[in-house]
Formats: structure tokens, C-alpha cells, sequence
């Protein structure tokens, strides 16, 4: 009897901006300050009542991004609602991965320390898998389209690397990994449709888990990811979640993917 044909699933997501839990158009982060910047929720409830709905509803493999300084404790109260079942990304190095593991992530995500002046470092990634094992390290591809190619991005999506988002740099990457989390940055936030090529370029490169993150506007759009991808990419939903002010049923949405 031939396996079962592996579905993609719903993974959810807790983004934090100055401790608060927001959803955020992923193009209108900066450094330098947040004039541009452009929000789309932010919640009244504290960042472990989401882990706790996630918990009640097993949506395993989501994932908590601190999108700059001043997440750490609310970071750190999410992880604690749901130990050992949610991953942590946004400013993770080497130093201080082992320390996040710690407090109760399943697993630490990694982009900009992997690039150091846009560049990508394999040295880094191996002392950073050698630290908390490969089965603990989620790299965070995420990037920008240009042109017919994307190109991952990092410190909150607004530098471009020099590395492309291709099969050959996906196989690299996932010696030392065990997931990808990709955002695609070009539309996360504006509800406004997936990266339908992207979607299907990646069921067709990854080899290990993958979930992509950007611009998830229906239902419908789980049948897609796992129509485009055959069943190989995961996807998270933000802004478009009725819990995050938006129109998408959040049980309705956690029902389509458990079936």
C-alpha cells in the first residue's frame, strides 16, 4: 500500500513589535525608525493568550518573530505558555540561541546572523547547527523578489543578500537545518494573494520541512499552497485571521487544515 500523500497545513504565527503582538506589512520595517512603517492589527491580548489558543487547537510549528528591541519578555511569555512547541526567531545568534532554548523554543530561526554584510557565512551556519544541533535550527530564507529570481532578505526584510533562493543553496542550507521559514516579503502583510511561482518552485526544490508566510487571504488558499507545492510547503496566516482583525475564520481555518 503506498504512503499517504503528505498535505500542507495551517501554521500559525505570533509576530511582537515593542512587546505588543502586531500584524505588520513586512515591507514597512526599518532600523532607522517607524515613520513608514504600517501596522494592520495590534492586539489587546498579550502574546501567551495566542500561544495558549494554539496550544488548545494543537497547531503545532508555529513560530514567535521579534521584530526589534524590546520583545524579549513578551517573547519569553509566549514560549513559556507552550514549552517546547514553538519556535523563536528575530535577532538569534550563537550567542545567545542556546539561551531561547532555554526559555522553551522548540527551535531557534536564523537569518540575518547568517549574513554578515549581506553576505552569506556557511561557517556561521555550521557553528550555530554544532551548538544546538540541526534538529533545533530553522533557517529563515526569506527574501524579495527581482526580477525572475528571489534573493533572501534579512534585518527585517529591507537588506538584500547576495544569496538567491534556489535548489542548490536550499540543498547547502538544509545540511545543517531541519525547516525552512520563508516569508515572502513582497506581499507579506498586504492580504492581497500568495507568491503563487514561489510556492511552487519551493515544493519543488525543499527537501525538509517548509513553511511559507505571505499575503494568505482565504481558505482557499491552503488548497493552493498544497495543490502548487504537492503537499511539501506549510503556510502561515497573519493579518488576513479574524483573531488578527481580519476576515479568515481562524476555527473555520483550523478545521480545513486538520482534514
Amino acid at each position: 500500500m503506498a504512503p499517504e500523500q503528505r498535505r500542507s497545513t495551517f501554521r500559525p504565527c505570533i509576530d511582537l513589535h515593542e512587546g505588543q503582538v502586531k500584524q505588520i506589512v513586512g515591507g514597512t520595517l526599518s532600523d532607522c525608525n517607524d515613520d513608514g512603517l504600517k501596522t494592520n492589527f495590534v492586539a489587546t491580548q498579550p502574546p501567551e493568550y495566542f500561544a495558549g489558543k494554539y496550544r488548545d487547537n494543537g497547531l503545532e510549528g508555529g513560530h514567535v518573530i521579534k521584530l526589534g528591541p524590546r520583545n524579549d519578555e513578551a517573547a519569553r511569555r509566549a514560549l513559556a505558555e507552550w514549552r517546547d512547541h514553538l519556535q523563536i526567531g528575530g535577532g538569534i545568534t550563537s550567542d545567545n540561541a542556546k539561551e531561547w532554548l532555554d526559555a522553551g523554543a522548540s527551535k531557534i530561526i536564523v537569518t540575518s546572523y547568517l549574513f554578515p554584510g549581506g553576505n552569506f557565512d556557511l561557517e556561521r551556519l555550521q557553528t550555530i547547527s554544532s551548538l544546538v544541533g540541526k534538529d533545533k535550527l530553522v533557517v529563515d530564507v526569506s527574501c524579495r523578489r527581482r526580477g525572475d529570481k528571489w534573493f533572501v532578505a534579512m534585518n527585517k526584510w529591507q537588506d538584500i543578500t547576495t544569496m538567491e533562493v534556489n535548489k542548490e543553496n536550499l540543498d547547502v542550507l538544509a545540511q545543517y537545518c531541519n525547516e525552512f521559514l520563508i516569508h515572502a516579503a513582497d506581499v507579506e502583510g498586504l492580504c492581497q494573494g500568495i507568491d503563487e511561482e514561489l510556492v511552487k518552485k519551493l515544493g519543488e526544490w525543499v527537501t525538509i520541512p517548509t513553511t511559507y508566510a505571505g499575503g494568505a487571504k482565504s481558505i482557499s488558499d491552503l488548497e493552493t499552497v498544497n495543490r502548487l507545492s504537492g503537499g511539501q510547503v506549510d503556510l502561515t496566516y497573519g493579518s488576513s485571521l479574524d483573531i488578527f482583525g481580519g476576515v479568515v475564520s481562524f476555527d473555520e481555518l483550523v478545521k480545513a487544515s486538520n482534514q
